[in-house]
């Protein structure tokens, strides 16, 4: 009997088990149900289209360096053709230049012995003692005026263009060392003349001075030798310097035309 009752009790129980937990989970089984994140898929991203993608990002890149390295190449052949202008230019300087030395060189200067001036006058046999204090009467001892060479002072005038008349004994010196010596008639000429002789006269070894009284408008003398010019243009002044300035035929050729005396008016 006390059997019976037990399998009885243990049915039911397992019958209440099934019931509650039947019960309990369709309650419980719509809160438990919960629906995963999904991750976003490349259709739901919306690209921004006012920003560069990555591939524009990389193509604007190559784009800036193929220009950056266009403009080197550029640069480049730009200075690579100024060179070769500037080393043209200079070539052809360098060319005129010989050129010009080799024309210049091949004439050969003309022979002073060979150069005939008309209306050359020469003395020969002058005497070139140093004298003085007296000054020397030039047109008593050797007939010329101006005096172009004979006995002088011991100080030579120093080379140079004077506006004032100089001593004839200093000039004479001067002559000796081969030096030419100018002289004009301030009343024959304009001052538009004189500065045309200043121009004309070498500016080494050659005096040009005024001398009241010439016999010429112009006269250029060299030791031993004159010539009486009929003006500042007259072509004869130009041969007498090819001929006789610095001239071999001096007493004293290359002696110096400076370190002597600066005469009164000296201007150059």
């Amino acid at each position: 009997m006390l059997l019976a009752y037990f399998m009885v009790g243990i049915i039911y129980q397992r019958a209440h088990d099934t019931t509650s937990a039947g019960i309990h989970t369709t309650a419980t089984e719509p809160n438990c149900t919960v629906d995963a994140p999904r991750p976003p898929s490349r259709q739901d991203a919306v690209p921004d289209p006012s920003k560069p993608t990555v591939q524009q990002q990389r193509e604007a890149r190559r784009a800036e360096k193929v220009a950056g390295l266009q403009k080197q190449l550029a640069t480049q052949r730009r200075n690579r053709r100024i060179g070769i202008g500037a080393a043209i230019v200079a070539g052809v300087a360098v060319l005129s230049l010989a050129v010009g030395f080799i024309v210049v060189g091949s004439t050969p200067k003309p022979n002073p012995d060979d150069i005939d001036i008309a209306g050359l006058t020469e003395f020969p046999g002058l005497t070139s003692v140093h004298v003085g204090p007296e000054p020397v009467d030039y047109e008593a001892a050797y007939d010329m005026n101006p005096p172009a060479g004979g006995d002088h002072y011991a100080t030579w005038l120093n080379c140079g263009v004077y506006e004032q008349p100089q001593p004839n004994e200093n000039a004479v010196h001067a002559l000796e060392h081969g030096a030419v010596w100018v002289t004009y008639d301030p009343e024959a000429l304009d001052d538009a003349e004189i500065a045309s002789l200043r121009d004309a006269v070498p500016s080494t070894y050659s005096v040009l001075s005024p001398f009241p009284g010439l016999p010429a408008p112009v006269v250029i003398s060299a030791w031993g030798a004159q010539v009486q010019l009929e003006g500042v243009d007259d072509p004869r002044m130009q041969s007498f310097i090819s001929k006789y300035w610095k001239s071999a035929s001096a007493p004293e050729p290359g002696a110096p035309c400076t370190g002597g005396l600066d005469g009164a008016g000296r201007i150059a």
